[in-house]
């Protein structure tokens, strides 16, 4: 596999309020937990609706497959290791749903009961180390996957807004994805409409 990592960040700020609203006033209102990994989760899932082609594997030489549906790896840390359980049809579910799903999985597997279907069909992966303070890194392709995303930690940052400069909260993304079957310019169009979507998440959830 000629694997290639190209590296973007975005304004969080959206993300950050939400996770704070969601943290003040979601379980009143009967919501889970919802965490940062959830929600970029959530607009990996519906970004990748229109990027069919990192939404493949290549199980067999020069046989490309795509998905009409978003089968999410998460990456998770256990005392076995890393596993990566499949959210199936994730594009589907509402961001409470997702969550819930990705909670119920990653306890099965961190308490060691992980079957080999939970951890099979995944389309995409998503590997979030944003709580280690990871700033960059180069996340690995899962075979026959042609893509996975690695979500780094929030960095303060400083933009001019209107001729003023202005510090903001900046999360990195960084896409690794074998060149064999993606180019740059598609892959690079990913990234830039998920930084947008996560910029704008509110706007995301009313599609």
């Amino acid at each position: 596999m000629a694997q290639l990592t190209m590296q973007r960040s975005f304004d969080a700020t959206a993300i950050l309020n939400l996770r704070k609203e969601l943290k003040a006033n979601g379980e009143a209102l009967g919501m889970p937990n919802i965490t940062l990994n959830d929600i970029v989760m959530f607009a990996v899932a519906k970004v990748l609706m229109n990027h069919t082609d990192l939404n493949a594997t290549i199980p067999q030489e020069n046989v490309l497959r795509k998905f009409t549906n978003v089968h999410l790896g998460m990456a998770v840390d256990t005392a076995r290791g890393l596993m990566v359980p499949t959210i199936h049809d994730a594009n589907k579910m509402t961001l409470a749903e997702l969550c819930r799903e990705a909670k119920s999985l990653a306890k099965t597997c961190q308490e060691g009961k992980a079957t080999p279907d939970m951890l099979a069909g995944a389309s995409f992966t998503v590997s979030n180390v944003g709580s280690l303070g990871i700033e960059t890194f180069t996340p690995v392709v899962n075979p026959p996957q042609v893509a996975i995303l690695g979500v780094c930690g929030t960095q303060t940052a400083v933009k001019v807004v209107n001729g003023e400069i202005k510090t903001y909260p900046k999360m990195g993304l960084c896409l690794t994805f074998d060149h064999r079957a993606i180019d740059g310019t598609p892959a690079g169009k990913f990234l830039k409409e998920l930084c947008t979507a996560l910029e704008n998440f509110s706007l995301l959830t009313m599609k």
